[in-house]
């Protein structure tokens, strides 16, 4: 990955100012983002990096994304300062006049050889969409102009920015998706499991290798969905030097329970919970059936329409109804409904049927259970005694 995005850095293509690199949450958007950002930095390429993080009260707001990365570029271009001095209120201004005024111009008068790198990570945190996308187009206004830089930008497949690359930066960018990797997590597992039991020595001097078993460690790499922020939890909980990495490892595996109410998957049901909480209150029980039909019947492979005449909605309600979740949920355009609906990661199923973990957002209530039996009821009697009202002319399932 580092070697693409390297390649890209190289590339002489104008058409190539910008570089997208999108991927689910959890994927390692931002390890990838910070480990290319050293990379330039050791080789004198990285103008400046800026690092979006929800609810932070500096690093949230995208009024002050440039201004940071122009007081960052100021130590090789003292002409930043400088204007700031003559006119402070250029710091007020909006983000374009921001961006050409304290960043452009200057690096235009300055850089003569390569082209610096400014690295965004995680637009998709920045508080609102309106601003993320004034950011997007801010770049792309001036990236049409001769300037030695380029941008890397890093966010989760969010439509409103998926459709700002799509038709408003077409011309100046490439993109590159983080894909799933069942193979990479086994190996960053294998790794972390010889670590643990090294690092754990006196608690692990009588279990046999090989630890975890084979099989035990095929369920961990099957429920990770190629992503490693599933690995990256488990390992984290069973490194704890109050427990035996082995009975840390059983409650993994559902073969124990916690003794203190701890969950050993708490740092990823604050992630789903972050996620899902943006979707409005009044919309949420749709929200929760639909789920929990991709969910409990999923598996016998749902796209839209599906869902929509099992429930007996409006065409295009499921679109509207997941067009938050794309970074957790496959999701295809409406137009695309040959193609399912998927869960980016195992382990939000797991999440979204446990009562304890999801609270809110659990799909296996009996109101919502009780409603989906009455529609697949319903489905049946259509399939039996005649045609279904209106457009719900079949139900696939």
């Amino acid at each position: 990955m580092l070697d693409d995005l390297w390649n890209w850095y190289s590339s002489d293509d104008p058409n190539h100012r910008i570089l997208w690199l999108y991927g689910p949450a959890g994927a390692g958007k931002s390890a990838i983002a910070q480990s290319f950002s050293q990379r330039l930095e050791a080789e004198g390429r990285l103008g400046a990096s800026f690092f979006f993080k929800r609810g932070h009260p500096s690093r949230g707001n995208g009024n002050k994304l440039f201004a940071t990365i122009a007081y960052q570029l100021a130590v090789r271009i003292p002409e930043i300062s400088q204007m700031v001095e003559r006119d402070p209120t250029i710091l007020d201004r909006s983000l374009l006049l921001q961006l050409q005024r304290l960043i452009v111009e200057p690096c235009q008068q300055f850089i003569r050889d390569h082209p610096l790198i400014i690295v965004i990570d995680g637009l998709d945190e920045c508080e609102g969409k309106n601003i993320q996308q004034e950011i997007l187009f801010s770049i792309g206004k001036v990236i049409q102009q001769p300037v030695p830089l380029r941008f890397f930008v890093a966010s989760r497949p969010e439509p409103h920015i998926h459709e700002t690359f799509k038709f408003g930066l077409a011309s100046f960018h490439c993109s590159k998706n983080i894909d799933k990797s069942f193979e990479d997590v086994r190996k960053y597992l294998e790794d972390e499991f010889a670590r643990l039991y090294r690092d754990h020595h006196h608690t692990m001097a009588l279990v046999p290798l090989p630890w975890p078993s084979p099989a035990v460690l095929d369920q961990l790499v099957e429920k990770s969905s190629g992503y490693f922020i599933y690995a990256s939890t488990v390992i984290k909980f069973i490194d704890d030097k109050d427990y035996r990495p082995t009975e840390r490892l059983d409650i993994i595996m559902g073969a124990a329970s916690t003794q203190d109410d701890e969950s050993p998957f708490w740092a990823l049901d604050q992630l789903y919970i972050q996620i899902l909480s943006q979707i409005r209150s009044a919309a949420r029980p749709r929200l929760l059936r639909i789920l929990a039909v991709i969910v409990d019947i999923g598996l016998f492979g749902a796209t839209h329409t599906h869902i929509e005449q099992l429930l007996e909605l409006n065409p295009g309600d499921v679109h509207l109804a997941l067009r938050g979740l794309h970074s957790v949920l496959i999701v295809p355009p409406p137009d695309e409904d040959v193609l399912q609906i998927h869960l980016h990661h195992a382990s939000l199923g797991d999440f979204l049927s446990d009562p304890t973990r999801s609270c809110d957002f659990y799909v296996g209530s009996e109101h919502i259970r009780t409603h989906i039996t009455h529609q697949i009821l319903k489905a049946f009697t259509y399939c039996t005694h005649g045609s279904p009202p209106l457009e719900y002319d079949h139900v696939a399932w």
